[in-house]
């Protein structure tokens, strides 16, 4: 599941009127509408602060406010853009400051789904799923075996002790663990213990693992 780990702002200039978008992750319609009612004060002197927002794992609430601009031009567009990225608890508010030159329909769309798309890149989002810990333990002698296995699978290790023996963490994303400790117990004769932890959500976050 995508989301927006920490939010951040992007600006476009079109015709001389600016748009600027600023992205936050957000868990509710409540937490939804304090943000927007933020942006709209901190942006008090703008034509237009308009908005968009989508709720729930399955994205099952959404809403979109063209704040006065001409309908379905910026709210329903920018929303499109939260939809079509598949990203969820998110929102998005679009201040537009006029320029003095008119978009027309199709430019006010293209200019209002473009902010988004540039909030967005300068937003971390990350890929959020479900998995489980694995500690491995094994001998130094099956351990350059495992870490290939591991880099073949894009299994993500969290830490790696050493001591008489070698103890490794790991993230599984579900439905891996069965390849997983089949391919370890192949690759070390058998020579390899494994204890699960319990199911929780994680990212990859800059090639470390963050669990939430």
């Amino acid at each position: 599941m995508k989301v927006v780990y920490q939010g951040g702002e992007g600006e476009i200039v079109e015709k001389k009127s600016r748009f600027i978008a600023t992205v936050r992750p957000v868990g509710s319609e409540e937490e939804a509408t304090a943000f927007i009612a933020e942006m709209k004060k901190k942006y008090w002197d703008a034509r237009h602060n308009c908005s968009a927002f989508v709720i729930g794992n399955n994205q099952e609430l959404s809403r979109c406010s063209d704040d006065g601009e001409p309908s379905q031009t910026a709210g329903r567009p920018m929303l499109d853009v939260l939809l079509r990225e598949e990203i969820h608890n998110v929102a998005v508010v679009v201040t537009r400051y006029f320029g003095g030159t008119l978009l027309g329909t199709g430019g006010l769309v293209r200019a209002y789904q473009k902010a988004v798309q540039e909030g967005l890149a300068n937003s971390t989002v990350i890929d959020k799923q479900p998995g489980r810990k694995l500690t491995i333990q094994t001998d130094y002698n099956g351990l350059g075996k495992i870490q290939y296995i591991l880099a073949q699978q894009n299994i993500v290790t969290m830490d790696t002790v050493y001591t008489d023996a070698v103890e490794l963490s790991v993230m599984v994303p579900d439905g891996a663990g069965q390849k997983l400790t089949e391919d370890i117990t192949d690759g070390t004769g058998g020579n390899a213990r494994f204890h699960w932890g319990e199911e929780v959500s994680f990212a990859v976050i800059d090639k470390e693992i963050k669990v939430f």
